[in-house]
Protein backbone atom coordinates (compact mmCIF):
# COMPACT_ATOMS: atom_id res chain seq x y z
CA UNK A 1 0.00 0.00 0.00
CA UNK A 2 1.41 3.06 -1.13
CA UNK A 3 2.13 6.03 1.78
CA UNK A 4 1.13 9.14 -0.11
CA UNK A 5 -2.45 7.63 -1.15
CA UNK A 6 -3.54 4.94 1.38
CA UNK A 7 -3.89 2.30 -0.94
CA UNK A 8 -2.61 0.27 -3.87
CA UNK A 9 -0.74 2.62 -6.42
CA UNK A 10 -1.83 2.17 -9.97
CA UNK A 11 0.49 3.45 -13.30
CA UNK A 12 -2.41 5.87 -13.78
CA UNK A 13 -1.46 7.15 -10.23
CA UNK A 14 2.24 7.46 -11.10
CA UNK A 15 1.53 8.94 -14.13
CA UNK A 16 -0.82 11.66 -13.16
CA UNK A 17 0.29 12.23 -9.60
CA UNK A 18 4.59 13.80 -9.87
CA UNK A 19 5.12 13.75 -6.14
CA UNK A 20 3.91 9.78 -5.79
CA UNK A 21 6.34 9.33 -8.55
CA UNK A 22 9.16 10.86 -7.04
CA UNK A 23 8.19 9.19 -4.06
CA UNK A 24 7.78 5.92 -5.60
CA UNK A 25 10.52 6.17 -7.81
CA UNK A 26 13.74 7.89 -6.64
CA UNK A 27 15.83 8.03 -9.74
CA UNK A 28 13.48 10.13 -11.73
CA UNK A 29 14.72 13.25 -9.28
CA UNK A 30 18.32 12.64 -10.93
CA UNK A 31 17.74 11.43 -14.44
CA UNK A 32 15.40 10.16 -16.81
CA UNK A 33 16.14 6.41 -17.18
CA UNK A 34 15.24 4.42 -20.13
CA UNK A 35 17.83 1.66 -19.51
CA UNK A 36 15.99 -0.88 -17.93
CA UNK A 37 16.20 -4.01 -20.19
CA UNK A 38 20.25 -3.29 -18.84
CA UNK A 39 20.44 -2.93 -14.74
CA UNK A 40 17.14 -0.80 -13.13
CA UNK A 41 17.41 1.17 -10.52
CA UNK A 42 15.36 -0.39 -7.75
CA UNK A 43 12.12 1.62 -6.35
CA UNK A 44 11.99 2.75 -3.17
CA UNK A 45 10.10 0.11 -1.72
CA UNK A 46 12.30 -2.24 -2.76
CA UNK A 47 15.68 -0.30 -1.52
CA UNK A 48 13.49 0.09 1.68
CA UNK A 49 12.88 -3.39 2.11
CA UNK A 50 16.45 -4.36 2.06
CA UNK A 51 17.43 -1.26 4.02
CA UNK A 52 15.12 -2.52 6.91
CA UNK A 53 16.49 -6.20 6.70
CA UNK A 54 20.10 -5.53 6.81
CA UNK A 55 19.58 -3.12 9.73
CA UNK A 56 17.75 -5.65 11.49
CA UNK A 57 20.32 -8.23 10.14
CA UNK A 58 22.94 -6.20 12.45
CA UNK A 59 21.24 -7.00 16.35
CA UNK A 60 22.23 -11.04 15.59
CA UNK A 61 21.36 -13.85 13.33
CA UNK A 62 20.31 -13.09 9.98
CA UNK A 63 17.92 -15.86 9.31
CA UNK A 64 15.85 -15.25 12.15
CA UNK A 65 15.92 -11.24 10.97
CA UNK A 66 14.05 -12.37 7.84
CA UNK A 67 10.35 -12.14 7.29
CA UNK A 68 8.52 -15.04 8.39
CA UNK A 69 8.18 -17.34 5.92
CA UNK A 70 10.14 -15.14 3.27
CA UNK A 71 10.94 -18.18 0.46
CA UNK A 72 7.63 -19.17 0.38
CA UNK A 73 6.16 -16.37 0.36
CA UNK A 74 8.43 -15.37 -2.52
CA UNK A 75 8.14 -18.56 -4.06
CA UNK A 76 4.29 -17.46 -3.72
CA UNK A 77 4.35 -14.58 -5.54
CA UNK A 78 6.61 -15.78 -8.53
CA UNK A 79 4.09 -18.07 -9.37
CA UNK A 80 1.19 -15.68 -9.35
CA UNK A 81 3.22 -14.02 -11.58
CA UNK A 82 4.15 -17.13 -14.23
CA UNK A 83 0.49 -18.60 -13.51
CA UNK A 84 2.11 -21.74 -12.16
CA UNK A 85 1.97 -23.71 -8.99
CA UNK A 86 4.87 -21.95 -6.10
CA UNK A 87 6.57 -25.50 -5.79
CA UNK A 88 7.36 -25.78 -9.91
CA UNK A 89 9.31 -22.35 -7.94
CA UNK A 90 13.28 -22.13 -7.37
CA UNK A 91 14.81 -19.45 -6.34
CA UNK A 92 18.73 -20.10 -7.68
CA UNK A 93 19.84 -16.48 -8.63
CA UNK A 94 21.61 -15.38 -11.92
CA UNK A 95 19.88 -16.41 -15.25
CA UNK A 96 23.18 -17.50 -15.71
CA UNK A 97 23.30 -20.02 -13.55
CA UNK A 98 19.59 -20.80 -13.63
CA UNK A 99 19.99 -21.80 -17.61
CA UNK A 100 23.26 -23.47 -17.00
CA UNK A 101 21.65 -25.75 -14.38
CA UNK A 102 19.19 -26.71 -16.80
CA UNK A 103 21.65 -27.22 -19.59
CA UNK A 104 23.84 -29.30 -17.03
CA UNK A 105 20.72 -31.26 -15.66
CA UNK A 106 18.94 -32.55 -19.00
CA UNK A 107 19.90 -36.09 -19.85
CA UNK A 108 21.52 -35.42 -23.12
CA UNK A 109 23.29 -38.30 -24.98
CA UNK A 110 25.13 -38.61 -27.91
CA UNK A 111 23.42 -37.62 -31.50
CA UNK A 112 20.75 -35.96 -29.44
CA UNK A 113 20.53 -32.20 -31.37
CA UNK A 114 19.87 -28.52 -29.39
CA UNK A 115 18.65 -25.25 -31.53
CA UNK A 116 19.59 -22.39 -30.05
CA UNK A 117 19.66 -18.53 -31.41
CA UNK A 118 23.22 -17.69 -31.73
CA UNK A 119 22.52 -13.82 -31.63
CA UNK A 120 20.66 -14.19 -28.17
CA UNK A 121 21.98 -12.82 -25.05
CA UNK A 122 25.31 -14.78 -24.52
CA UNK A 123 23.85 -16.39 -21.49
CA UNK A 124 21.03 -18.06 -23.52
CA UNK A 125 24.15 -19.24 -25.88
CA UNK A 126 27.16 -20.68 -23.82
CA UNK A 127 25.12 -23.48 -21.61
CA UNK A 128 24.09 -24.68 -24.67
CA UNK A 129 27.28 -24.43 -26.49
CA UNK A 130 28.66 -26.66 -23.58
CA UNK A 131 26.80 -29.85 -24.76
CA UNK A 132 29.03 -30.36 -28.07
CA UNK A 133 31.55 -32.13 -25.50
CA UNK A 134 28.83 -34.91 -24.49
CA UNK A 135 28.18 -35.55 -28.52
CA UNK A 136 25.01 -33.35 -28.82
CA UNK A 137 24.65 -31.32 -31.85
CA UNK A 138 23.88 -27.52 -31.72
CA UNK A 139 21.83 -26.42 -34.50
CA UNK A 140 21.46 -21.98 -34.59
CA UNK A 141 18.60 -20.55 -36.08
CA UNK A 142 18.59 -18.38 -38.92
CA UNK A 143 16.66 -15.67 -39.59
CA UNK A 144 15.87 -12.76 -41.84
CA UNK A 145 15.53 -9.61 -38.97
CA UNK A 146 17.71 -9.23 -35.97
CA UNK A 147 16.09 -11.30 -33.22
CA UNK A 148 12.41 -11.84 -35.48
CA UNK A 149 12.02 -15.83 -34.61
CA UNK A 150 8.77 -17.48 -36.21
CA UNK A 151 7.30 -20.40 -35.02
CA UNK A 152 8.02 -21.68 -39.15
CA UNK A 153 11.75 -20.79 -38.30
CA UNK A 154 12.15 -23.08 -35.07
CA UNK A 155 9.88 -26.23 -36.60
CA UNK A 156 12.00 -25.83 -40.18
CA UNK A 157 15.48 -26.93 -37.53
CA UNK A 158 14.06 -29.18 -35.43
CA UNK A 159 13.71 -32.91 -36.15
CA UNK A 160 13.12 -36.74 -34.48
CA UNK A 161 16.81 -36.22 -32.64
CA UNK A 162 16.15 -32.48 -31.22
CA UNK A 163 15.76 -32.89 -27.83
CA UNK A 164 15.28 -29.02 -26.58
CA UNK A 165 14.86 -25.66 -28.06
CA UNK A 166 16.29 -22.69 -25.75
CA UNK A 167 15.29 -19.02 -26.93
CA UNK A 168 14.64 -16.25 -25.15
CA UNK A 169 11.14 -14.17 -24.86
CA UNK A 170 12.06 -11.01 -26.25
CA UNK A 171 15.39 -10.12 -28.25
CA UNK A 172 17.40 -7.96 -25.78
CA UNK A 173 18.76 -5.52 -28.66
CA UNK A 174 15.87 -5.74 -31.15
CA UNK A 175 13.20 -5.66 -28.84
CA UNK A 176 11.26 -8.62 -31.30
CA UNK A 177 8.86 -10.96 -28.69
CA UNK A 178 8.53 -14.29 -28.87
CA UNK A 179 5.43 -15.70 -29.70
CA UNK A 180 6.81 -18.80 -26.91
CA UNK A 181 3.03 -19.93 -26.36
CA UNK A 182 2.43 -21.12 -29.64
CA UNK A 183 6.55 -22.30 -29.93
CA UNK A 184 6.27 -24.03 -26.86
CA UNK A 185 2.21 -26.02 -27.85
CA UNK A 186 4.35 -27.28 -31.30
CA UNK A 187 7.27 -28.53 -29.37
CA UNK A 188 5.27 -30.29 -26.90
CA UNK A 189 3.64 -32.27 -29.40
CA UNK A 190 6.81 -33.26 -30.32
CA UNK A 191 8.01 -34.40 -27.52
CA UNK A 192 10.78 -31.76 -27.36
CA UNK A 193 11.57 -30.14 -24.22
CA UNK A 194 11.71 -25.66 -24.39
CA UNK A 195 13.50 -23.43 -21.88
CA UNK A 196 12.93 -19.98 -21.85
CA UNK A 197 15.04 -17.14 -21.11
CA UNK A 198 12.15 -15.20 -19.83
CA UNK A 199 14.61 -11.57 -18.18
CA UNK A 200 13.62 -9.09 -20.80
CA UNK A 201 9.81 -10.26 -20.42
CA UNK A 202 9.30 -11.04 -17.04
CA UNK A 203 7.88 -7.71 -15.25
CA UNK A 204 7.39 -5.92 -18.66
CA UNK A 205 4.53 -8.31 -19.93
CA UNK A 206 1.90 -11.02 -18.90
CA UNK A 207 4.11 -14.40 -18.84
CA UNK A 208 2.22 -17.71 -18.97
CA UNK A 209 4.83 -20.24 -18.20
CA UNK A 210 2.55 -23.45 -18.65
CA UNK A 211 3.53 -23.75 -21.99
CA UNK A 212 7.41 -24.09 -21.79
CA UNK A 213 9.08 -26.69 -19.60
CA UNK A 214 11.95 -24.42 -18.47
CA UNK A 215 11.83 -20.41 -17.63
CA UNK A 216 14.32 -18.61 -15.87
CA UNK A 217 14.83 -14.88 -14.66
CA UNK A 218 16.71 -12.49 -12.63
CA UNK A 219 15.31 -9.51 -11.10
CA UNK A 220 17.29 -7.16 -11.98
CA UNK A 221 15.29 -5.65 -15.18
CA UNK A 222 11.71 -5.46 -15.83
CA UNK A 223 11.02 -6.94 -12.57
CA UNK A 224 12.52 -3.63 -10.56
CA UNK A 225 14.21 -6.18 -8.05
CA UNK A 226 17.74 -6.34 -7.41
CA UNK A 227 21.14 -7.73 -9.27
CA UNK A 228 20.93 -12.18 -8.69
CA UNK A 229 17.71 -12.39 -7.04
CA UNK A 230 16.27 -14.62 -9.78
CA UNK A 231 14.47 -17.90 -10.41
CA UNK A 232 13.92 -20.71 -12.48
CA UNK A 233 10.78 -22.31 -13.32
CA UNK A 234 10.82 -26.30 -13.68
CA UNK A 235 7.64 -27.40 -14.68
CA UNK A 236 6.32 -30.64 -12.77
CA UNK A 237 6.53 -33.52 -14.80
CA UNK A 238 10.27 -32.44 -15.94
CA UNK A 239 11.63 -32.82 -11.82
CA UNK A 240 12.64 -36.60 -12.15
CA UNK A 241 14.74 -35.68 -15.75
CA UNK A 242 16.03 -32.60 -14.30
CA UNK A 243 19.17 -33.45 -12.42
CA UNK A 244 20.45 -31.04 -9.78
CA UNK A 245 23.87 -30.38 -10.74
CA UNK A 246 24.82 -28.54 -6.98
CA UNK A 247 24.61 -30.02 -3.96
CA UNK A 248 23.78 -29.28 -0.44
CA UNK A 249 21.97 -29.15 2.91
CA UNK A 250 18.92 -28.14 1.73
CA UNK A 251 18.31 -29.59 -1.29
CA UNK A 252 19.35 -33.20 -0.24
CA UNK A 253 17.24 -34.50 3.14
CA UNK A 254 19.24 -34.45 6.74
CA UNK A 255 17.74 -34.60 9.81
CA UNK A 256 19.22 -32.51 12.20
CA UNK A 257 21.90 -31.48 9.64
CA UNK A 258 23.22 -35.03 9.85
CA UNK A 259 24.41 -36.67 6.49
CA UNK A 260 22.59 -39.38 5.60
CA UNK A 261 23.86 -42.67 3.82
CA UNK A 262 20.93 -42.26 1.37
CA UNK A 263 20.83 -39.24 -0.45
CA UNK A 264 16.88 -38.37 -1.00
CA UNK A 265 16.63 -34.84 -2.76
CA UNK A 266 13.57 -32.32 -2.16
CA UNK A 267 10.53 -32.74 -4.29
CA UNK A 268 9.70 -29.20 -4.54
CA UNK A 269 10.98 -25.99 -6.02
CA UNK A 270 13.75 -26.60 -3.06
CA UNK A 271 15.24 -29.57 -5.52
CA UNK A 272 17.55 -27.56 -6.82
CA UNK A 273 18.39 -24.78 -4.25
CA UNK A 274 21.26 -26.44 -2.56
CA UNK A 275 22.41 -24.03 0.75
CA UNK A 276 21.04 -21.43 2.54
CA UNK A 277 19.23 -18.37 0.44
CA UNK A 278 20.52 -15.01 -0.59
CA UNK A 279 18.09 -13.28 2.04
CA UNK A 280 19.06 -9.80 1.08
CA UNK A 281 17.96 -10.51 -2.25
CA UNK A 282 15.11 -12.12 -1.20
CA UNK A 283 13.77 -9.40 0.54
CA UNK A 284 14.19 -7.24 -2.14
CA UNK A 285 12.85 -9.44 -4.60
CA UNK A 286 9.53 -10.08 -2.46
CA UNK A 287 8.83 -6.09 -2.40
CA UNK A 288 9.74 -6.08 -6.29
CA UNK A 289 7.41 -8.81 -7.14
CA UNK A 290 4.30 -7.11 -4.69
CA UNK A 291 4.69 -3.93 -6.61
CA UNK A 292 4.56 -5.18 -10.12
CA UNK A 293 1.77 -7.28 -9.44
CA UNK A 294 0.50 -4.50 -7.66
CA UNK A 295 1.05 -2.41 -11.00
CA UNK A 296 -0.39 -5.48 -13.37
CA UNK A 297 1.91 -6.52 -15.65
CA UNK A 298 -1.50 -6.45 -18.27
CA UNK A 299 -1.64 -2.56 -17.55
CA UNK A 300 2.73 -2.27 -18.15
CA UNK A 301 2.77 -3.93 -21.47
CA UNK A 302 -0.25 -1.36 -22.53
CA UNK A 303 1.73 1.49 -21.46
CA UNK A 304 5.16 0.51 -23.02
CA UNK A 305 3.06 -0.02 -25.93
CA UNK A 306 1.94 3.75 -25.61
CA UNK A 307 5.29 5.17 -24.96
CA UNK A 308 6.46 2.99 -28.27
CA UNK A 309 3.47 4.54 -30.14
CA UNK A 310 4.63 8.10 -29.25
CA UNK A 311 8.83 6.87 -29.88
CA UNK A 312 8.24 5.23 -32.87
CA UNK A 313 6.70 7.85 -35.50
CA UNK A 314 9.35 10.35 -33.75
CA UNK A 315 12.23 8.89 -33.81
CA UNK A 316 11.48 7.73 -38.28
CA UNK A 317 10.32 11.51 -38.59
CA UNK A 318 13.71 12.57 -37.70
CA UNK A 319 15.48 10.19 -40.32
CA UNK A 320 15.63 7.66 -37.41
CA UNK A 321 15.95 3.55 -38.47
CA UNK A 322 14.01 1.64 -35.35
CA UNK A 323 14.61 -1.72 -35.10
CA UNK A 324 11.16 -3.65 -36.23
CA UNK A 325 9.28 -0.41 -36.31
CA UNK A 326 6.22 -2.52 -37.61
CA UNK A 327 6.39 -5.00 -35.74
CA UNK A 328 2.38 -6.65 -34.73
CA UNK A 329 1.26 -5.98 -31.34
CA UNK A 330 1.82 -9.52 -30.05
CA UNK A 331 5.42 -9.10 -30.86
CA UNK A 332 6.26 -5.92 -29.37
CA UNK A 333 7.94 -5.01 -26.09
CA UNK A 334 9.41 -2.23 -24.09
CA UNK A 335 12.78 -2.24 -25.79
CA UNK A 336 13.27 -0.27 -28.61
CA UNK A 337 16.72 0.14 -30.33
CA UNK A 338 17.77 2.95 -33.51
CA UNK A 339 20.27 4.06 -35.48
CA UNK A 340 21.17 5.40 -39.34
CA UNK A 341 24.34 4.99 -41.55
CA UNK A 342 26.71 7.57 -40.92
CA UNK A 343 25.50 8.51 -37.41
CA UNK A 344 27.63 7.80 -34.12
CA UNK A 345 25.19 5.65 -31.77
CA UNK A 346 27.84 5.59 -29.42
CA UNK A 347 28.31 9.63 -29.20
CA UNK A 348 24.42 10.39 -29.41
CA UNK A 349 24.27 7.66 -26.39
CA UNK A 350 26.85 10.34 -24.26
CA UNK A 351 25.03 12.81 -25.46
CA UNK A 352 21.71 11.65 -23.99
CA UNK A 353 23.83 11.11 -20.58
CA UNK A 354 24.92 14.70 -20.84
CA UNK A 355 21.23 15.60 -21.28
CA UNK A 356 20.74 13.43 -18.48
CA UNK A 357 18.94 10.45 -20.10
CA UNK A 358 20.49 7.25 -19.30
CA UNK A 359 19.93 4.52 -22.43
CA UNK A 360 21.90 1.41 -23.51
CA UNK A 361 24.41 1.31 -25.99
CA UNK A 362 24.21 -2.10 -27.95
CA UNK A 363 25.90 -3.67 -31.16
CA UNK A 364 24.72 -6.68 -33.84
CA UNK A 365 27.12 -8.79 -35.20
CA UNK A 366 28.06 -7.06 -37.89
CA UNK A 367 29.37 -4.25 -35.47
CA UNK A 368 26.50 -2.15 -35.92
CA UNK A 369 25.97 -0.28 -32.79
CA UNK A 370 22.54 1.00 -31.59
CA UNK A 371 21.21 3.18 -28.89
CA UNK A 372 18.59 1.49 -27.22
CA UNK A 373 15.34 2.44 -24.93
CA UNK A 374 13.87 0.33 -22.77
CA UNK A 375 11.48 3.10 -20.71
CA UNK A 376 9.29 1.44 -17.65
CA UNK A 377 5.62 2.02 -16.71
CA UNK A 378 6.63 4.93 -14.16
CA UNK A 379 8.55 6.97 -17.41
CA UNK A 380 6.24 9.96 -18.68
CA UNK A 381 5.39 11.48 -21.96
CA UNK A 382 7.06 14.42 -20.72
CA UNK A 383 10.21 12.26 -20.55
CA UNK A 384 10.05 10.57 -23.62
CA UNK A 385 9.50 13.79 -25.31
CA UNK A 386 13.22 15.61 -23.64
CA UNK A 387 14.46 13.00 -25.42
CA UNK A 388 13.48 13.27 -28.49
CA UNK A 389 14.41 16.73 -28.15
CA UNK A 390 18.10 15.85 -27.81
CA UNK A 391 17.90 13.01 -30.40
Amino acid sequence: MNKLLGRTVTIDDIQSNNELRRDQFPAVARSVYFAHAGVCPLPRRVSQAIANYARACASGDQELAAPGGLVGEVRGLAARLLHVSPDEISLVGPTSLALSMVAGGLPFRRGDNVVIYSDDYPSNVYPWMTLANRGVEIRTLRVEELGRIRLADVLDKVDKNTRLVALASCHFVSGWRLDYAAIGRALRQRNIWFCLDGIQTLGAAPVAAGDVDFLAADAHKWLLGPCGAGLLYVRREMREILRPTVWGWNNIRCPDFIAQERMVLETDGRRYEAGSAGLLGLVGLKAALELVLELDPASIATELRRQREILVPALQAKGWHVRHAATPPENTSGILSFNRPGADAAALHSRLLEHGIVTSLRADRSGQRYVRLSPHCYNTSDELHRLLEVV
